[in-house]
């Protein structure tokens, strides 16, 4: 594994900065609007049981197997996903991944058994599988490290984003479509939300290249300026020409390991706000579901200046380490606070969005901090791995949810024990990556 964290080295920043500015207007715009598709179709159940669960009569441990099921597909179908990708490229991985989950998610309408809503999610998982690593890696052939917080940010707001108007979107279906040709509203929502997918995988067909040196709206010396910028980070990149991505290599680096499970912990907290959020709030009091929306959309603004303004500082200072540790561990603590305050609405929102500006903020140094530890020959399967170990969190964290809540009749001890795993894996971090943290310094010092 190469373990320095490079600047562009001999590439003036000048000539590096305008190829760079293409980029970013060229490719995130595309990749930030999929992302919200993505990740509202992921999280739009957590409001669809406001009247779901009802109408089905299911109960909140069938609710949160099903909605955890989904990550035991993601789970299978990662690391062969983004294997595929390496070979025939993101425009067709990316345009198969969202017809296909476009598909699945509009398909939730007509779940009416246990079964059937076990099924497709599992399957809307095994569809979307491969989505999110695949475009980090893809940002990796077009982002230097000295870039890559910064893309991978701005890419990865869109979990803020849709956050915040998923709440807003959802509410305004729920309550205003209901018994519209004689669906209800939470099937309207997986209509509404699901089909476009289909229509933006074309658009991404149509739009991206694969790599720089596809691009015609670079020109040769740009493409050049960016090949060397992404030539200078990797000193192996020249030895490893030729070679097949590898499997085998990423499964015996005890970093990827240790990377899935910092994910795995940051993860496991921020799916306690993703799936129980709108129903905590409701169960603060709050019966309407366009409020129910607006209120959960308050964590996400706070998450989405705290993202920018945290791997704006990390890209600046060249530091990772702690710009995960620290802000993962404040949501931790954060959720750890959570159910004393549930005698009130105002300080549950604070503690929400403290809780969810950590968590979602350390995203971005994470993925940075990760990718610049892999060789270019680990890169599509360490990626893949990091994704799919530490995404089964979106599995554990509502089933436990779900369970504990159905024997106990509360989320206290669930919220307990999944804080307790965010501080776990922010210590795991800082005691793990000291030897890496170490080399990278010196390399920069280099």
């Amino acid at each position: 594994m190469t373990t320095s964290t490079p600047s562009p080295g001999s590439i003036a920043a000048d000539k590096l900065a305008a190829p760079m500015r293409k980029i970013m207007w060229r490719i995130v715009p595309v990749l930030f609007a999929c992302y919200i598709l993505n990740f509202l179709d992921r999280i739009n159940v957590g409001f669809a049981q406001l009247q779901m669960k009802q109408d089905l009569a299911f109960s909140d441990a069938i609710y949160g197997l099903g909605a955890g099921l989904f990550f035991i597909g993601y789970f299978f179908f990662e690391v062969p996903s983004n294997m595929l990708l390496e070979k025939i490229g993101a425009r067709k991985t990316i345009l198969r991944i969202m017809m296909l989950w476009g598909l699945a998610s509009a398909a939730t309408m007509f779940v009416k058994t246990p079964t059937h809503f076990y099924v497709v999610r599992f399957l809307l998982g095994l569809f979307e599988a491969g989505f999110f690593p695949g475009i980090i890696l893809y940002l990796t052939f077009w982002a230097p490290a000295a870039y890559r917080a910064r893309v991978i940010a701005l890419f990865m707001s869109a979990l803020v984003v849709t956050g915040m108007i998923a709440g807003p979107v959802c509410g305004l279906i729920l309550q205003n479509l209901d018994g519209f040709w004689g669906l209800r509203g939470w099937q309207w929502m997986f209509v509404i939300e699901g089909l476009p997918s289909c229509i933006l995988g074309l658009m991404v067909y149509l739009h991206l290249d694969d790599k720089p040196e596809d691009a015609k709206w670079l020109t040769p010396a740009e493409k050049r300026v960016v090949l060397k910028a992404l030539e200078a980070e990797r000193p192996d990149v020249r030895s490893e020409q030729g070679t097949r991505p590898s499997l085998r290599s990423a499964f015996t680096q005890p970093m990827v390991y240790l990377f899935s499970f910092v994910y795995f912990s940051i993860l496991a907290g921020g799916y306690i706000i993703a799936f129980w959020l709108p129903t905590t709030i409701r169960e603060l009091g709050v019966s309407n579901f366009v409020q129910i929306g607006l209120y959960s959309a308050i964590p996400y603004v706070a998450a989405g200046v705290a993202m920018i303004a945290l791997s704006r500082s990390s890209d600046f200072f060249s530091e990772r380490r702690w710009h995960v540790a620290t802000p993962a561990a404040l949501g931790g603590l954060a959720l750890m606070a959570l159910p004393q305050a549930s005698h009130s609405l105002g300080m549950s929102l604070a503690l929400l969005a403290v809780a969810t500006a950590g968590l979602y903020s350390s995203l971005s140094p994470f993925w940075t901090f990760a990718t610049i530890s892999l060789s270019r020959a680990e890169a599509a399967a360490g990626i893949a791995m990091i994704a799919s170990l530490g995404n089964l969190a979106g599995f554990v964290s509502p089933f436990i949810i779900g369970k504990l809540r159905a024997e106990t009749g509360s989320m206290t001890y669930g919220i307990y024990f999944l804080a307790a795993v965010v501080l776990t894996g922010a210590m795991a971090l800082l005691v793990g990556t000291r030897a890496t943290h170490r080399r990278q310094m010196a390399g920069q010092a280099a």
